[in-house]
């Protein structure tokens, strides 16, 4: 039987909730999808105590839509089966304002279940992340996570060939070339990013700094170090939420696709990670902790080219493979933003190792779920890393990096070490799901097509 992963909220929490915000209008409760996307419904504020008593129910196959929220029948669920509901339960502690709204509205996260068993589906990506870490912490590994998002601001206005532009900054006309960490652009966004803060404060959600990334229009937003990666994972979800949400609220639209320009640089999840021991000191730091970084960046190594497909899961993802500071090979080094797995300057009781081979457009649970399989894999098995690499790498791509989003989908189905830590059936699932969307996406003539062959 699949273990709960969230206690449910109670009704005692909406009430207490409604008390406290008595102009609510609505509710809108959702449960995370295969593409880190929030999908569900909104509930009129008379009905909203239902949530919280039985939940509200929806198609179960909304946990493995395609990236449109579109379900392609995968593995027989959708529209082979009837394309049966789920009830979504509301989680504890996730109840909240969601500030950038028009009209007062609350949300809450949900888990779905099933509707007869009420038992979680076993392809809702937070049980897939929720497995590993127990199994993590079955052999002692207490990880500390915390992640960094890189976004765009665009115009929601679409050009006539149905490309984008970039968004003029929030009080100060149009963007412009700022040097990397320019606080000149981060000061023209400033009413941008603090409705950012604040929503993230009203949430919960433990966003601790903002920096102009190099491309234009291009940042990055940080989440704090929080010890329940299930957690972190949530509250990256959340935060694109909230940066989607609030640009929209000021006319401007926020996009996490990984290369939405071509010639301007990728948007990354980047993922920052250390262990710490049961008094919450960090293991990386201690005695020994040197040979299980290395052990634990060994198991990133051997995990990289397998899980691509996870970490860049759609076309568009591999596009950003193209650019600089985006790693192809399964390089490591001490403050180097060349390689795939860095491990900061710090002090011992901040060392920690950042991954950087996903893509922004990644489920945040997926990835967490891979990395941490990895990380397992490594220690328990007494992997040794490479060499550490001095200076930028410039070896061009590995010879194993997959060629694209299909040899990739293909490399994690079979992928017999990631099976040994995600259900083989997931793999199998996940990969049908992004090869459907592929093909859906290829029934479509691309604008620059015509350039080349008319």
């Amino acid at each position: 039987m699949q273990k709960d992963i969230a206690p449910v909220a109670s009704i005692l929490e909406w009430t207490e909730f409604i008390a406290a915000h008595p102009d609510i209008t609505a509710l809108d409760a959702f449960i995370i999808d295969v593409n880190g996307n929030a999908l569900g419904k909104r509930v009129q504020v008379e009905d909203a105590m239902g949530v919280f008593a039985d939940g509200v129910q929806f198609s179960a196959c909304a946990l493995i839509a395609d990236s449109r929220g579109l379900g392609h029948n995968v593995q027989g669920m959708g529209a082979s089966d009837g394309d049966p509901d789920g009830v979504a339960m509301p989680i504890q502690g996730t109840l909240c304002m969601a500030p950038w709204t028009k009209s007062p509205v609350a949300q809450v996260m949900c888990h779905m279940r099933d509707v007869r068993l009420r038992r979680p589906f076993w392809f809702d990506p937070r049980v897939i992340l929720d497995d590993v870490v127990r199994r993590c912490r079955g052999a002692a590994i207490h990880p500390v996570i915390a992640c960094e998002l890189e976004f765009y601001l665009i115009d929601p206005r679409r050009l006539p060939d149905g490309g984008i532009t970039l968004a003029a900054s929030s009080n100060s006309g149009p963007p412009r070339r700022a040097a990397n960490l320019s606080m000149d652009a981060v000061e023209s966004n400033a009413a941008f990013l603090d409705k950012i803060n604040a929503a993230a404060e009203a949430q919960g959600v433990p966003v601790c700094g903002a920096v102009a990334e190099y491309g234009i229009g291009q940042f990055e937003v940080n989440l704090r170090h929080v010890s329940e990666p299930v957690q972190a994972a949530d509250h990256a979800v959340l935060l694109r939420r909230i940066v989607q949400g609030v640009a929209r609220s000021m006319g401007m639209q926020a996009t996490f696709m990984a290369k939405p320009f071509a010639h301007q640089p990728g948007s990354g999840l980047h993922v920052h990670m250390s262990l710490v021991d049961e008094s919450g000191s960090n293991r990386f730091g201690g005695e020994g902790g040197d040979e299980l970084l290395q052990q634990a960046i060994a198991g990133m190594q051997a995990f990289m080219y397998d899980s691509i497909g996870l970490y860049a899961p759609n076309l568009n993802s591999h596009r950003r493979y193209l650019g600089q500071f985006v790693p192809t090979t399964r390089d490591w080094g001490y403050d180097n933003r060349s390689v795939a797995f860095r491990v900061p300057a710090s002090g011992p009781g901040a060392r920690r190792v950042e991954h950087r081979v996903a893509g922004a457009d990644a489920s945040p649970h997926l990835v967490l779920a891979a990395l941490l399989a990895s990380v397992l894999h490594g220690i328990t098995h007494h992997l040794k890393a490479t060499e550490p690499v001095e200076g930028r790498v410039k070896n061009g791509r590995g010879a194993e990096f997959p060629s694209g989003l299909l040899a990739a989908l293909d490399r994690t189905e079979k992928s017999g070490v990631l099976a040994q830590y995600l259900p083989e059936r997931y793999l199998k699932l996940y990969s049908e799901l992004k090869q459907k969307e592929y093909a859906a996406l290829m029934v479509e003539v691309f604008p620059v097509e015509y350039d080349f062959y008319l």
